[in-house]
Parts: C-alpha cells; structure tokens; sequence
C-alpha cells in the first residue's frame, strides 16, 4: 500500500481537517507530521504550539496513530520523509504568509510529489473577493458585504472515522520539541488561563455562544469578560473558521462576533495582496514620517510603567496571560506610536513575541490600522486619550486595580489619572505618584500636538518628493 504524509500546519485538529481527510479517503498510509521550523516564532505562541501539539498527538495515539515531529526546513523535512517511505503525496493546508507561501511552491516543484491544498483555514480566499472593477477592497465594510454574500457555509465534518498509519512509528525531534517551551519562567502563569489543543477550544467555542446575546455591548469593555478569546485556537487551528462560524450563526444577534471572523480574513487578505505589510507602511506618506528611537521610553511601554493606567494595565495583562482585551490593543499602540512616536513595527514585533494568538496578517494590519499607515486605517489625527479611554470603558477602575495592584485603593475619580490625586489622598492610600506608581512619561495634549506636527511634516515631505 502505498504512504502519503499529512503534514500540520496551522490546522491542529482532527475534526473538520479537509486534508486530514483526503488524505484518509485516499486509502494510503499515512504519516501525520509537524514541522518545527523558522515560521515557528515568538516565545508566548510557541509555548502554546509546545502545548497544542501534545494535545493533537494524545488524539491521534487514541486512534492508534502518532503525530510525527521533526524541524528543519519543511521542504527539506518532506522531501527526506517521502523518500525514505516512497511517499508520492502530500496532503496540507494553505498558509499565507509570504514565507509559507514560498514553502508550498518550493515543495510543489519537488520531483515525484503531488501536493493536495486544503483551503480551510479562512472563510474565503485571498483574490475571491473584489470590487465591481476587478480590484481587492481596501476598506473593509464593502470588503464585509461582499465576503459575507459570496460565502458559502458547509456543515462541518467529524474526524475521520478509520485511518491506517505508517508503522513502525518515524523517528522525531522530541528536542527540537521541547525546545519551544520559554527559557524563562514569564509562561508560568499562562495554564491558568488557557487550555491549548483542541478540547480547549470547544469549550472556548461554547463559552463565546453564551456570550454572544451581549457582545456588541460587552466587547469594548475590558472590565467584562465579554469577548469570545477564540483567537488563539483559531490561529493554530485547534478548531475551523468553519466550525466556528457554524457554532456561532445559530445563535440570535451573532453578526457582531460574525463580522470578527471576516475581520481576520480581510487582514489575510491584505497580506496576499502586500506581502510587505508587516513592515512597510502601505501609505507613501509614511515612508518619511520622523518616528523617534527611544529605547527607555519603549522598554516602559513593554513593562507597564508609562503612568498611564489603561495602558499600563493591558501591557501587563499582555505578560502575565499572553493576551490582551482587543479595546486595550488599540489604546496601547496608539500610545506607543502617537504618544511617543515610536515605530509601529517595534509594537508589532513586541506582539509578535508576547502574544499567544500573535498572527503575522492581523498584527501587521492591526498596527497599520492604528498607526494611520494602512489602507483601511484610522486617521492618523485620531489620538487616542488614554484618559478618556479608560473613563469610557473601565468606569470604574476594575481592569486597572486587576493589573496595576498598586493603584488597587486609589478612589475612582482618580484612577485613570492618578497624577491629578491630591498629596493626602495618595499618603492616605500609599501610592505616591512617581514613587510607588510612575508619573506620566509624557503628557498627553504635548504628545498629541507633537504627533500632529509630525504627521503633517511627514506629509509635506511627501508632497515635495512628488513635485
């Protein structure tokens, strides 16, 4: 009988796995694989990719299989595996980060290999969705409506009901393996939140349903727990954009968590359209701004120890859980590139590292968003005050005092600008400003202006580079 590899990318699940099951109805062996490679990045997520593929292959090994782990270059890995096992397919999921891409047309051009793509990881294809003239969307509510009407919705299927394995069992990378677990002990804390693989992600999946009848009120607050925290699992695919939007549109009033899922298909489809998107500014204008490189000013950011609460909390909430309320992701990386001029790319490479659900398309168009520099992109003169921001969507302080204990008995009136709280207060509740909880790094009507003035000289550079 002849033997195809099964190799798992960013589909690590049983359930609704569209090449898992091809390559089962074929009728070959199979081989099921993972490849610890390059793409394999930032410490938060490959902690969570350690933990997810233990899980997927304690499934496997309950129907009598294994998953297979092995690093290197995947090209490489397969080509090696398929001869070694006169393996003439390979069975796999589309990726679409410029890097995987070229993986998959690297491996395509292998000798006596047939790939079979799976396109299962979005709702809809990067280059399906365009406007009357032939062209992508660039703004996403047209790009939404029509996305969602092209979309055609198929009830997602079980695993595979019989499945034969290559034996003996290949031999793995079991270093290579537990070489993602972090080096340092910032992750301890990461299972009382989070339970990876894709059990975890089907009581994730049942949790975002209950929350779905007050989530278009509930989501911009971050003293709720309001929001679905299915991105992680979705990012590593521990349960399908399918099964999710299956899940999700037979509840009533859904089509606000609904549109979140087209949110992260847009950003896909952003990245295939420009591939340079994690680090070049889509706007040209932005390709002289005057960001400034302030190493101290950037380490606070990351630490937590601007002076301004909102912020401060979720840069915490960022290190201690690997997540982040997605109203706090906005407030934190507009501070970081507006406030203090920082470059958007030096936020996204922070998340990139310390986030567990980090994603190449949606980072990078995230922070292209707020920084003004993309295509569908918050205006630039759009500052957020962190001020107000927290006064809006933490009325009452609760998300503060949960990351920033220091500020845990400050009264309300003061809690998102502890610096205006009068000395007998802060000795009666011992948090002095600038001893026991940092005063402002810099203040935010100073900051604004300066980001005005340098937007606008940014654009004039760009105007005269034009005439």
């Amino acid at each position: 009988m002849s033997s195809a590899i099964v190799w798992f990318r960013r589909n690590l699940r049983v359930s609704d796995n569209s090449a898992l099951s091809a390559a089962a109805d074929s009728g070959k062996r199979i081989i099921p694989l993972y490849v610890i490679d390059e793409l394999d990045q930032g410490e938060a997520s490959r902690w969570w990719l350690h933990n997810s593929l233990q899980a997927l292959d304690s499934t496997l090994r309950d129907d009598g299989g294994y998953l297979l782990i092995r690093s290197g270059n995947p090209v490489d890995v397969i080509r090696d595996l398929a001869e070694e096992f006169d393996a003439s397919d390979v069975y796999l999921s589309a990726r679409y980060e410029p890097a995987a891409v070229q993986q998959e047309s690297d491996l395509a051009a292998s000798d006596g290999l047939t790939l079979h793509i799976a396109t299962d990881y979005l709702l809809i294809e990067p280059g399906s969705v365009l406007t009357g003239g032939g062209s992508p969307f660039k703004v996403f509510t047209p790009f939404y409506k029509t996305a969602s009407s092209l979309y055609v919705h198929s009830t997602p299927t079980a695993a595979p009901a019989d499945m034969n394995y290559v034996t003996p069992e290949p031999a793995g990378d079991r270093d290579a393996h537990e070489a993602l677990l972090p080096t340092l002990d910032w992750a301890d804390k990461f299972p009382d939140y989070w339970t990876p693989g894709a059990e975890g992600a089907l009581l994730r999946l049942d949790e975002a349903k209950a929350k779905v009848p007050k989530y278009d009120v509930d989501r911009d607050r971050p003293d709720h727990d309001g929001t679905s925290r299915l991105s992680p699992h979705l990012h590593f695919g521990e349960i399908s954009v399918g099964q999710a939007y299956h899940a999700l549109s037979r509840q009533q009033n859904a089509e606000p968590l609904i549109r979140q899922l087209y949110w992260r298909d847009f950003s896909y489809h952003l990245l295939s359209e420009h591939p340079t998107l994690p680090n070049k500014p889509l706007r040209s204008e932005f390709d002289n701004f005057p960001w400034v490189e302030d190493e101290e000013h950037l380490k606070r950011w990351q630490r937590g120890r601007t002076g301004y609460p909102i912020v401060d909390a979720g840069m915490r909430q960022l290190w201690h859980t690997g997540w982040m309320h997605n109203r706090v992701r906005m407030i934190v990386a507009s501070f970081l590139v507006k406030h203090l001029l920082i470059p958007w790319q030096h936020g996204a490479d922070w998340f990139l590292d310390t986030l567990l659900d980090a994603d190449l398309a949606n980072n990078s168009a995230g922070w292209q968003w707020v920084a003004g520099c993309g295509t569908d992109a918050a205006p630039y003169f759009r500052v957020f005050n962190p001020i107000l921001q927290g006064q809006k969507f933490d009325p009452d302080g609760a998300y503060v005092r949960e990351w920033v204990p220091e500020l845990e008995h400050m009264p309300s009136k003061f809690i998102h600008e502890p610096w205006t709280t009068p000395n007998s207060v802060q000795q009666e509740y011992r948090v002095v400003i600038g001893e026991d909880y940092p005063a402002p790094i810099i203040e935010h009507k100073a900051a604004r202006k300066r980001a005005l003035d340098a937007y606008q000289l940014s654009r004039d550079l760009a105007n005269s580079a034009a005439s």
